[in-house]
């Protein structure tokens, strides 16, 4: 089963656009790993499991594990999400964007040496860059288009025309062009911020039912009714609404599972409430 199918059955079958996000921080972690020397990989194992009957999907972040040297525990956990909760998809959250050789070895780092469903790519430099998370048609590419972070701004926002026509916001240019020319094999999703449903309402209105990974919930102060409400599809879904420190932390005491189950099962149901 491919990433964006696999997602759709999730949405259905589940009832749930949650992602929970894994990007552990020992310094957080209950005082029950302190000397634990695999408390990376135990806790976010834990927190999977807690969490796995409301999420559509699990995303990893790589820059957590690489800088505890944890990578191993990365590909055991993927391998552990596989094999203990089926059909729930991986999101890789990579944030990859190199010359096409390169990028190369980062999609066979994403799906060869991780096996992950998908993978987050940055589009900035070009459409080869991308392409060869583009050619593995059953895995999910997931790029940045207007992404959640006070910064963005910057550059998203700067108008740009096309050969002197059409100018506006560079990010509306981004979601234009990979729903239009980069999802030949339907296997594209982007990254849209909950912090700025405006922009949620516009990308939608230009991509359709394209998949949008929305990050900025929770700990970020994104709204989740303005999210649901100008972004889901026609048919209340096409949205992957990710949580990752409101959940993972919701308690630093012994009940830190049982509490990220109820945090994950909290914002399901409120999510719900608005589709």
């Amino acid at each position: 089963m491919n990433f964006v199918t696999a997602l759709k059955t999730r949405w259905q079958q589940a009832n749930t656009l949650v992602c929970v996000g894994l990007d552990p921080e020992p310094a957080r972690f209950p005082a029950k790993f302190a000397d634990d020397p695999d408390a990376a990989f135990n806790f976010c194992r834990d927190i999977v499991d807690a969490t796995a009957e409301y999420v559509c999907a699990f995303k990893p972040q790589i820059a957590h594990f690489a800088a505890l040297g944890a990578e191993d525990a990365l590909t055991r956990l993927v391998a552990h999400i596989h094999a203990a909760h089926p059909g729930i998809p991986v999101i890789l959250d990579s944030k990859r964007g190199d010359i096409g050789s390169t990028a190369k070895h980062y999609a066979s780092e994403a799906f060869d040496r991780y096996a992950a469903d998908a993978v987050t790519v940055n589009p900035y430099l070009g459409r080869d860059s991308v392409q060869p998370f583009l050619d593995h048609a059953d895995k999910g590419v997931v790029i940045l288009c207007r992404t959640s972070n006070p910064g963005a701004s910057d550059l998203q926002d700067l108008v740009v025309s096309d050969n002197g026509r059409d100018a506006r916001p560079l990010y509306q240019h981004v979601a234009e062009k990979i729903a239009r020319d980069w999802n030949a094999n339907g296997n594209c999703a982007l990254v849209v911020g909950a912090t700025w449903p405006e922009q949620l309402k516009q990308v939608r209105a230009i991509v359709g039912d394209l998949p949008f990974l929305v990050p900025g919930v929770g700990a970020q102060g994104g709204d989740v009714e303005a999210v649901v409400r100008n972004a889901k599809t026609a048919d209340g879904t096409g949205l992957v609404v990710s949580s990752s420190r409101a959940v993972l932390h919701a308690s630093d005491g012994d009940d830190y599972a049982e509490a990220a189950a109820t945090a994950a099962r909290t914002l399901r149901d409120e999510i719900n409430r608005y589709r």
